[in-house]
């Protein structure tokens, strides 16, 4: 087992195979196989340490019972156990070692398995000899905290790839299929081929990606998307294979299925990115080569320094190098960019932020700029009433909206939709018929009830001096008026609708020190209102799908580092261009292929959580290595024996202790990750 290039355990995950982009350094064994490997290990060495300790001269010395345990040939009794100890508890050491060796790639296997052998082979020849001067119990105390520290370590690192097993574990064993006849039978989820229908009951999982063709409830997915409330769902509504369902019964159209799915895609791509290496890994890895032969040098002229140039002797010469190369192994320093690599992959996924590039990732916590597309990204891409005029004050705002809604309800034009879905209420028409390029008109109440352009009130010769009239339309919005009996009762403009967080996340993203930015197609007018509207910094307006990516290119020129986010096909190219490339909400699959991270909400505000994970990540990568530099600067000169002039000497033993403390201060230290201000805590 190679745990000087750890893999993160979410390899391993069901569905394995998607993105492996190098093999796997432990053979394919499984993280709970080694778990328990180490566990069987630890438990005998422990066992067989016992005896160990109390036939080591030394032990019985400090504890003054020499005359109490020693008996004829209780040597060679040390040297067998200590030899189990060493063959069996050193095992996964020594075949690392052989695998570094034979890779050319020498690591933290190749100082233990060093450490260990030079201590059971000093001591095996001193028993040949006859002299009681050996490391058994300290080689027996050394393997068996080693052990201990792996099994540890091991059980981190299986920690933080846990949210993709969890991810997997969503979808269900098992399909309610609708027959022909209306019969429901079980079936299992992998014969599943697409087209069937499917009976989801309340509170099951939905097993396959699907349009509802029966039915309403709300879904909860929380696991898949990280919105955390259920989202009320109808016929010819999509659901997402893992979500939970409601209250209500569903009969769904079966429209992908296994590696076709979202989850299995999120599940690819999460593998992709943990598998995939990062410029800080690559930081590390050096790091901890150089270690390595620091540690190898060390340890060579640690001997050398106390057997010729003091007069300690040998053995204690030997235990100091053996501790130098055991507490310098560059575990921790391996281990450091890893597991947070791991945990912050883990917590994107559940969160509904899918990174597909590590290296843009790690790059987003460098973003001085933020390009937005403007229609689907900060708005929501349809029409909405964000101002209403009353001119006949014998009318309420909600009368004017539901007169205009009763006939508009009889049209499909987008803006008519847009005044139907924000009215507060509608009533019947009669007589409705519609006023070519100019409008609608019917019988509401018995009045008569138009919905008309600007267009008509100028060919009926109707004058609109409302100064309010202007300034809706100098900000692009679109405006109908509302006649009642041939009078002019009010007027209603409409607008693409602001999302809701736009605004927060805009000035979230501004507090971070980010510019931010909106590129789009439609009219000055419309982009400016939208601009005042949320904050934004500057507004780039009517610019051609084709223009989008030299645009983004136009704002690197100044010097930023910038992010592009947009959802639809003529932002492919600008997210390509861009320093990293944002696809947010159910965009389409061009934009989805060209970007480096995929935020499943249409929320600028995961925009927000992006980088903060980003930049939360890069600071838990720096801390281990930090901590794991920091930590061997003053550990190695002292396993050297620097201090000993002042009394202070560290065992193998207790060398051990310490570098397996320092591997599982970096594990929890990257567990401790999370998203701080973002709309989920993790």
């Amino acid at each position: 087992m190679d745990h000087s290039t750890h893999a993160p355990p979410s390899r391993h995950a069901p569905h394995g195979g998607h993105g492996q982009k190098k093999t796997d350094p432990h053979g394919g064994h499984d993280h709970e196989g080694m778990i328990a490997d180490y566990r069987r290990r630890f438990w005998v060495v422990l066992a067989a340490t016992i005896p160990i300790l109390a036939l080591a001269p030394m032990i019985q010395g400090w504890l003054g019972l020499e005359d109490a345990l020693r008996f004829p040939g209780d040597r060679y009794v040390l040297a067998g156990l200590s030899s189990l100890v060493f063959f069996y508890g050193g095992w996964p050491f020594l075949k690392g070692f052989l695998r570094e060796i034979t890779a050319r790639d020498i690591g933290m296997m190749t100082l233990i398995s060093v450490a260990i052998t030079a201590a059971y082979a000093y001591s095996i020849g001193m028993v040949a000899i006859g002299s009681d001067e050996t490391f058994f119990w300290e080689l027996a105390t050394l393997i068996a905290v080693m052990l201990l520290g792996h099994w540890i370590e091991m059980k981190s690192v299986l920690g933080a790839g846990r949210a993709l097993e969890k991810l997997a574990s969503l979808m269900p064993d098992e399909a309610h299929l609708v027959a022909d006849d209306g019969s429901v039978i079980d079936v299992p989820v992998s014969t599943l081929k697409g087209g069937e229908h499917l009976l989801i009951k309340p509170g099951e999982k939905v097993p396959a990606d699907g349009i509802i063709v029966r039915g309403e409830s709300s879904l909860n997915e929380s696991m898949l998307t990280g919105e955390s409330k259920p989202i009320f769902k109808t016929v010819d509504t999509e659901v997402i294979g893992g979500s939970i369902n409601g209250e209500g019964s569903l009969t769904i159209r079966v429209d992908k299925t296994g590696d076709e799915t979202f989850l299995s895609s999120v599940i690819k791509l999460v593998k992709e990115a943990q598998a995939s290496k990062s410029k800080t890994q690559d930081l590390a890895n050096t790091a901890a080569k150089w270690l390595t032969f620091i540690a190898l040098g060390g340890g060579l002229s640690t001997v050398l320094f106390w057997t010729l140039f003091t007069d300690q002797g040998f053995g204690f010469a030997m235990a100091r190098a053996v501790t130098v190369m055991v507490i310098a192994c560059p575990h921790a320093l391996g281990l450091a960019v890893p597991l947070v690599v791991a945990r912050s992959t883990a917590i994107a996924a559940t969160n509904g932020l899918l990174i597909r590039d590590r290296t843009a990732f790690e790059e987003a916590r460098n973003i001085n700029a933020i390009i937005f597309d403007k229609t689907g990204t900060l708005t929501k891409g349809e029409f909405g009433i964000t101002d209403t005029l009353v001119f006949d004050t014998t009318f309420t705002e909600s009368d004017i909206v539901a007169y205009a809604a009763s006939i508009e309800a009889h049209s499909e034009h987008p803006i008519a939709q847009g005044i139907v879905r924000d009215a507060p209420e509608a009533w019947g028409v009669d007589k409705f018929k519609a006023i070519p390029g100019k409008g609608a008109e019917g019988l509401v109440k018995d009045r008569d009830v138009k919905v008309v352009s600007p267009g008509y009130l100028r060919d009926q010769g109707l004058e609109m001096d409302d100064p309010r009239f202007e300034t809706l339309s100098a900000q692009g919005k679109t405006v109908v008026f509302v006649l009642i009996d041939d009078k002019l009762a009010g007027a209603i403009a409409l607008a693409d609708i602001i999302r809701e967080e736009s605004a927060k996340a805009i000035l979230m993203l501004q507090a971070m020190g980010i510019q931010c930015i909106m590129l789009t197609g439609d009219n000055q007018q419309v982009a400016e209102w939208v601009g005042q509207e949320i904050g934004l910094d500057e507004v780039i307006a009517e610019v051609l799908p084709e223009e989008k990516a030299a645009k983004v290119r136009e704002v690197q020129s100044r010097g930023l580092i910038v992010a592009m986010t947009g959802d639809g096909v003529n932002d492919a190219p600008a997210l390509a261009q861009a320093n990293v490339g944002i696809a947010i909400g159910a965009g389409t699959d061009v934009a989805i292929e060209t970007a480096d991270i995929i935020l499943v909400r249409s929320s600028p505000s995961d925009v927000v959580a992006i980088i903060e994970l980003a930049r939360a990540t890069y600071n838990k990568m720096m801390q281990n290595l930090a901590w794991a530099t920091g930590y061997n600067t003053f550990a190695i000169p002292a396993a050297a024996g620097v201090f000993f002039p002042w009394g202070v000497i560290l065992t193998p033993a207790l060398g051990a202790v310490f570098m397996s403390a320092s591997t599982v201060i970096c594990a929890i230290n990257a567990q401790l990750l999370k998203l701080s201000r973002s709309r989920v805590s993790t």
